[in-house]
């Protein structure tokens, strides 16, 4: 949340062709009461699309699956996983893994308007739901209402005691509940998240389950989606340079501003572009000052072009 927007989508499109790309997440009310522009729109280019969905009101998740249908999304996930204290109070997040009934119901009022796939993100439990015959139950009661698609974070969410942060490392990862799942759940499509890191950590998860999400890993790290088409997809691809990632998105940026979107909206998310690369404290500088300009990225591609020539 407040870090995958449209901006941040479309520079990681400039890296890989077919990776799967998700929004943050969007409350079911705030699409049928908000700005819907502001919320919904997207380069056409971010195809494959997700909008990831949060809430708990059958008839308002349905509401605002028919809208993201319409208004062009490939897919709408409903979020089970977010253990954040604002999402608890609005009965939604990780806290619906208690209630997998409402979860239910939701799906199938989605299923009922909207044509595009209903998907599920969840954890692998949340507090004392320690056993995991208890997940089995959470996927098989959800698959009832014909949700076939789950991506499973591997790691319990803590709803009480423990902050959002915290519960990215506390407690460990389960890779084999989900591994798992997959095995007795064959029918399904089984997706899995938490703690992964690389490409080549994705391909041996890929060994036992059908997809694999990564999030701050890619954030932080957005060249390694570089990798994605060629030794996920096959795709043989030539592979856009670092420099040429930057220029493509610097004449985004230029459309973008000229439509009144502050530049640092947008440079904010190519901070890591240069992660694990001996310039990379040197780009993070340069675009961490209190003004960053065009001017900036493109004193660096000048920059670059004399140290790499």
């Amino acid at each position: 949340m407040d870090w995958t927007d449209r901006h941040c989508r479309y520079f990681y499109r400039l890296m890989s062709k077919n990776v799967q790309l998700w929004t943050e997440m969007v409350t079911a009310k705030a699409i049928l009461h908000g700005d819907k522009n502001r919320l919904l729109d997207f380069d056409a280019c971010e195809h494959p699309l997700v909008l990831q969905l949060g809430g708990s009101e059958p008839k308002e998740m349905a509401q605002a699956a028919k809208i993201a249908q319409d208004w062009g999304y490939d897919e709408v996930n409903i979020n089970v996983g977010c253990p954040s204290d604002r999402v608890q109070s609005g009965s939604f997040g990780a806290c619906l893994m208690q209630t997998p009934q409402v979860v239910t119901r939701c799906v199938d009022a989605m299923k009922q308007v909207a044509d595009v796939p209903i998907t599920v993100k969840s954890r692998i439990g949340v507090d004392d739901m320690n056993s995991y015959g208890e997940l089995v139950n959470f996927v098989a009661i959800v698959e009832s209402s014909g949700c076939d698609n789950f991506i499973i974070h591997a790691r319990k969410a803590w709803l009480k005691g423990l902050s959002p942060k915290e519960n990215r490392n506390v407690p460990k990862l389960n890779y084999k509940w989900v591994y798992q799942i997959k095995r007795d759940f064959p029918h399904l499509a089984i997706g899995i998240n938490g703690g992964i890191m690389d490409i080549e950590s994705s391909l041996q998860h890929l060994e036992h389950v059908d997809s694999v999400m990564l999030g701050r890993a890619v954030y932080h790290q957005p060249y390694l989606l570089s990798k994605v088409d060629n030794l996920i997809y096959q795709n043989k691809s030539s592979i856009l340079s670092r420099e040429q990632v930057l220029l493509t998105f610097i004449e985004y940026i230029k459309v973008q501003h000229d439509h009144s979107v502050p530049i640092r909206f947008m440079t904010r998310h190519i901070l890591g572009l240069y992660h694990g690369q001996k310039n990379a404290k040197k780009f993070k500088r340069l675009l961490s000052g209190k003004v960053v300009g065009l001017d900036h990225l493109y004193e660096w591609l000048k920059y670059m072009e004399k140290n790499n020539g």
